[in-house]
């Protein structure tokens, strides 16, 4: 019996709807709109991985992500420290913008039992897929507020599994800071699936297995409909002695950062062998990055907390290291593979360019920092950066403006952290060629006064529109926060603890050694 056309759209039709393989994936592949996912390290420096340049720590899956796909060396957070790196990436705005940029009264990042949090009535990059029909999940390091009026769950993610703030936050180093931050009532480090802690304190050597094998299980659940997965790991981190599972632990030529890097590739390349597995590594889009660059040991040629070569400075400040993060974008089939990128970029370009490729549009009805970068991310023939000026800013106070290849450190009377003048009044500006002298390395102002000049007024403009120093900016908006903060009850009980056991393993294929 032949079958007729009406038959074949039928089956394809029932075929979809089923989320079987076969005529309905065929049918509906050229239309549906991409997988996104984000892997977003803790602290990782620019020059830790091999497609960076190491040459002391194993990454093979981000080497094949680099062959397979396209990096960016002109990448960067849109701030020097977790929270604030956190909410650019989600609102698509300088931290200023949206007001979590905090200040050193109240501490650069959020603590346990902050009142602050991401706003409410801001829009992130989940919300933004989420009404595209996306399912959403972070699994991972939020930083965003801890109350419930401020968790992912109410932030445009349907699922959310891991801490809520930095793994360094611990009740021990609450006890150390005592009433500063109000770290005496800090709880013991909880893990947490959406809105309920269901472990703690939780094990940190554990966090980057448990959080792949989470997001494998995401991955294979949610295969036959858009997905977007923000990871944020919690590694290499903030402490001086980074966490890894038993497999990883020793086994580095590095010490405890080199081992807890190479768990993070084999991690990435875990999420890659899925996709392929699945069959829709050509319908997903990866990015791997790092919100700020490596803190460095009190030697910076010591690479036993990472290492930011070639660029100059250390993380947490506004020096190249700091701010510019390695960036790797794969997408087999649609991004050029094995190329590189040399256009400035940020991640604050994440949620205009996800919204795009998911048929979506930014919020029209406020202020959006980031642009959409599809033809940087597509190779598209002489696509350039759309930053006519970038701004760098060590919470309150702006510090340096980048135009074209010039960027200016600005004459500042006062400042916390200053990679370049840490004693006395800095007299004059500084202008460095940054895609020539990476390492910050050669003052240029005195060559060329123009440049200086233009620069100086492009950090006055920033100053009247995201504020500087005690001088508020007329386009910030405010902050998320509430009148009374609500503990969590944070005991690993015996009910906690059998909930935690009955989580079904992933049963992970092997990793890439």
């Amino acid at each position: 019996m032949k079958t007729t056309l009406l038959q074949v759209w039928f089956w394809s039709v029932l075929c979809a709807i089923a989320g079987l393989p076969g005529l309905g994936r065929a049918a509906d592949g050229p239309t549906r709109p991409p997988n996104i996912i984000i892997l977003f390290c803790d602290n990782l420096g620019y020059g830790d991985i091999g497609p960076f340049g190491s040459t002391l720590h194993r990454t093979p899956a981000l080497d094949r992500m680099a062959r397979e796909g396209r990096r960016f060396t002109h990448f960067y957070a849109s701030a020097g420290v977790c929270t604030p790196s956190r909410a650019s990436l989600m609102t698509g705005c300088y931290s200023q913008r949206v007001g979590l940029h905090a200040t050193p009264r109240d501490g650069i990042v959020l603590r346990p039992l902050s009142p602050f949090g991401l706003a409410p009535e801001e829009v992130t990059i989940a919300e933004v897929l989420q009404s595209r029909g996306y399912r959403t999940a972070i699994i991972g390091k939020w930083h965003l507020g801890d109350q419930p009026e401020f968790l992912p769950t109410r932030q445009g993610f349907d699922y959310f599994l891991g801490v809520p703030y930095s793994d360094d936050m611990t009740r021990d180093v609450g006890k150390r800071l005592g009433d500063r931050y109000d770290g005496i009532r800090w709880p013991p480090l909880p893990l947490m699936k959406n809105d309920r802690v269901i472990e703690a304190p939780v094990d940190r050597n554990g966090l980057t297995r448990r959080y792949t094998e989470a997001a494998v299980r995401f991955i294979r659940d949610h295969r036959h409909e858009p997905f977007f997965l923000y990871l944020p790991h919690a590694m290499p981190g903030s402490t001086r002695a980074p966490f890894a599972s038993e497999r990883f632990r020793g086994k580095s030529r590095n010490g405890p950062w080199g081992d807890s890097v190479e768990e993070l590739d084999w991690s990435t390349g875990v999420l890659l062998d899925e996709l392929v597995r699945l069959g829709i590594a050509d319908h997903t889009l990866v990015l791997f990055t790092s919100d700020n660059g490596a803190p460095l040991a009190r030697d910076p040629g010591d690479p036993s907390r990472g290492s930011n070569r070639p660029l100059g400075g250390r993380g947490y400040t506004t020096s190249e290291g700091g701010f510019r993060v390695p960036a790797i974008f794969w997408w087999p089939g649609k991004i050029p593979a094995g190329t590189t990128c040399g256009e400035l970029a940020t991640t604050m370009d994440l949620l205009p360019t996800c919204a795009a490729l998911a048929g979506a549009s930014p919020p029209r009805d406020r202020i959006i920092d980031g642009h959409d970068i599809r033809p940087l991310l597509l190779g598209e023939p002489n696509a350039r950066t759309p930053y006519p000026v970038f701004y760098y800013y060590d919470a309150d106070q702006l510090q340096a403006v980048r135009s074209g290849r010039w960027k200016l450190y600005l004459p500042l009377t006062t400042f916390r952290q200053h990679p370049h003048f840490r004693r006395g009044k800095p007299a004059e500006p500084l202008l460095f060629d940054v895609v020539a002298d990476p390492g910050e390395q050669r003052n240029l102002a005195d060559r060329h006064a123009d440049v200086v000049s233009r620069l100086m007024n492009m950090a006055e403009a920033a100053r009247g529109a995201l504020g500087d120093r005690g001088r508020p900016g007329r386009e910030q908006r405010r902050r998320g926060h509430v009148d009374q903060v609500t503990p969590r009850v944070l005991s690993a009980c015996n009910k906690t603890r059998r909930a935690a056991s009955r989580v079904r393993p992933c049963c992970l294929r092997p990793g890439v050694w």
